[in-house]
């Protein structure tokens, strides 16, 4: 039975664990890696010369804002951007990006946009954005004809070793004819909000960009992203080979790590930290590269030499205020209005300068909680409370630090979780400590319980910060009772019988003590000592005591019948009860103590017990007793008694009936 409860309250236990690091993962693990992305990750030491913070020089930005429109006004034609090519094609850029989407011609204006075509037809290093759609096409005769077609000139040659996984499109945003026909590379500029964090088969869905998706199948045929596009065409195009956890590049020996969900394999995006402009890259305004072109043109001076871009990578985008159609921001985990096109730029700046965050495995984000948490437990184990939560806050102090330190050289694990569990085990590891706490005081309560009263086991512990020795006066009645001739009785029986007896005798005594507001002081061998008025207070505890030593010769009757049939010698018990002041308390020393009573009325009381031998009595009391109880007592009086210890004659009682 024990073994089921261990084992069901370890299930229980793990599925708690299971449930909140689930729960903190989804809803708070996110915000944790945002924070150390931006405030750690994207920033430097003062003694670090060599980390990259700011994006690399090798890759720079041409934005189409607020200034450009505010000299062409949008909507423009599109032989307006014939000014932004025709300039960067004359600046010997490595690669020109263009962070866009032609979906549709404008018919209003066909010769604008020949002239911007056979503008663009001039490239020979131009990439330029399409979008993969998760919808299937409406007329899926025309997509297949289109998906041929595109794929046919746009998809790239991959070496694919991985798992496969369904499909995530179902269909593309087409371009228009003569636009495909003088487009001669094309990226995806497609990307999905959400976290991933260790090699999980699902993420968390948020609408913060922090993912990429090198290069994804679609109808049996491979395409990458606009930043891989500009990759492979910057390098002249190399293998590729696909695992479950890499695209690799045996030409550049230089491989970039995946994390696979149901659909996609994705790696994180490692930002760069913003200049004041809201960029992480150098950033120029279209406005002035136009302008630029027409002073060439004009045989003046450029605004901007065009050896500036020489041997970059230009991606060109928009960030317009709203309203204009132009305003292509998101929020990624440095910025809440992140430009699109700086985003495309730190993917880009990761693959070409293999620049990428680092993820550990699963295994060990769940080996780090493990060890935190033997470690929690442990000091909550060995400390007090005091020591426990400060050797606990120095635990998770540590691994958010260590944390830190990961995520600056760009590894990331997890952050919040790990912590989240640490609390969880404070929690849990003091509950068991309570729980065991209590049962062990339980047991010492039940295995003191047979040694003292439980009244005095309730007073200790209510008191138990300020035991001590000393106590206090007080007026109470003390009872004893011996078993006559019991020490040439056990002489004639064994061991065991005498304490088959003894016991059983004992056992009939104690409820009988208990039930008339006394407790039991003490066994002296076959005798008892019980105390009436203290500690359990009772004003009526003279009458109690003799009530109670009455029954107890009554009981006494009963187990002498039994005894008889049992073949068991008859025993007699003779009582002594005595009422007055005492002091009770704890006596002994600092280390052994004993609550009892002392005075002379308890010796008194010892006495009268003693003296049913002379008298062949069974039952006295002393006169303040008596004076108690006499109006429902039958007694005979013995007058002036000499009692050993008193210098004059005393006298006392035989009681002979009770009427309880």
């Amino acid at each position: 039975m024990n073994k089921v409860k261990l084992i069901l309250s370890f299930i229980i236990i793990a599925l708690v664990f299971i449930f909140v690091s689930y729960v903190t993962y989804n809803t708070a693990e996110a915000k944790a890696y945002d924070y150390m992305i931006k405030h750690v990750t994207a920033a430097k030491l003062p003694f670090d010369k060599y980390k990259q913070v700011y994006g690399s020089d090798d890759i720079v930005l041409v934005m189409i804002d607020s200034k450009t429109v505010e000299k062409y006004r949008w909507p423009w034609k599109r032989e307006t951007n014939c000014k932004l090519f025709e300039y960067l094609h004359k600046t010997g850029a490595k690669v020109v990006v263009h962070d866009s989407i032609l979906a549709t011609l404008d018919k209003d204006n066909p010769v604008s946009d020949k002239k911007f075509f056979n503008t663009l037809n001039k490239f020979d290093n131009l990439v330029e954005g399409f979008m993969p759609v998760i919808k299937n096409w409406d007329n899926p005769q025309k997509g297949k004809v289109y998906d041929s077609r595109f794929g046919e000139k746009f998809s790239i040659k991959v070496t694919d070793k991985s798992v496969q996984t369904p499909d995530l499109y179902g269909s593309m945003m087409t371009f228009p004819e003569p636009y495909f026909d003088v487009v001669k590379y094309a990226g995806s500029v497609s990307m999905l909000p959400g976290f991933i964090n260790g090699n999980l088969a699902s993420w968390s869905r948020d609408e913060i960009y922090r993912n990429h998706e090198y290069i994804f199948k679609y109808r049996g045929k491979y395409y990458p992203s606009l930043a891989m596009r500009t990759f492979l065409l910057a390098n002249n195009n190399p293998e590729i080979i696909i695992t479950n956890k890499s695209i690799v590049f045996p030409e550049l020996r230089y491989k970039i790590k995946q994390v696979k969900n149901q659909y996609q394999k994705i790696s994180p995006i490692r930002f760069y930290k913003l200049y004041p402009t809201g960029y992480s890259h150098i950033r120029y305004s279209a406005v002035d590269l136009m302008d630029s072109y027409d002073n060439m043109q004009s045989g003046k001076k450029p605004i901007i030499d065009p050896d500036t871009f020489k041997n970059k990578i230009v991606v060109i985008g928009a960030n317009v205020p709203a309203g204009t159609g132009l305003n292509d921001n998101k929020n990624t985990s440095i910025s809440v209005n992140h430009p699109g096109a700086d985003i495309q730029a730190s993917v880009i700046d990761n693959i070409i300068h293999n620049d990428f965050l680092n993820i550990v495995p699963n295994w060990v984000n769940i080996l780090l909680t493990i060890i935190g948490m033997i470690f929690v437990y442990s000091f909550i184990r060995v400390f007090n409370l005091l020591k426990s939560i400060l050797s606990v806050l120095g635990v998770i102090t540590a691994y958010l630090l260590f944390a830190a330190v990961c995520y600056y050289f760009k590894t990331v694990i997890s952050v919040l979780t790990p912590v989240v569990m640490f609390v969880l085990t404070i929690i849990l590891a003091y509950t068991h400590k309570f729980v065991l706490e209590n049962r062990s005081k339980e047991k010492v309560k039940s295995a003191m319980g047979k040694y003292m009263s439980q009244d005095v086991m309730k007073r200790v512990l209510m008191n138990i910060d300020n035991l001590g020795l000393g106590g206090k006066k007080s007026t109470v009645t003390v009872l004893f009772s011996d078993i006559r001739g019991f020490t040439s009785m056990s002489e004639q029986m064994s061991a065991q019988q005498v304490s088959e007896i003894l016991n059983e005798y004992f056992t009939a005594m104690e409820p009988i003590i208990t039930k008339y507001n006394g407790i039991i002081n003490k066994f002296i061998g076959d005798a008892v000592m019980a105390i009436f008025g203290e500690p359990i207070q009772d004003k009526n505890h003279a009458q109690n005591a003799v009530k109670c030593g009455y029954e107890m010769l009554e009981k006494v009757k009963e187990l002498q019948k039994k005894w008889a049939k049992e073949n068991k010698p008859k025993i007699e018990i003779g009582i002594g009860i005595n009422t007055g002041e005492v002091f009770v308390g704890n006596i002994g020393s600092v280390n052994r103590m004993e609550y009892t009573v002392i005075g002379d009325t308890v010796n008194l009381a010892s006495r009268l017990e003693s003296y049913n031998k002379i008298y062949k009595t069974k039952f006295l009391i002393s006169p303040t007793t008596y004076e108690e109880v006499k109006n429902f007592t039958d007694v005979i009086k013995i007058s002036d008694v000499q009692i050993r210890g008193k210098s004059h004659k005393i006298d006392i009682y035989e009681v002979l009936k009770v009427t309880i």
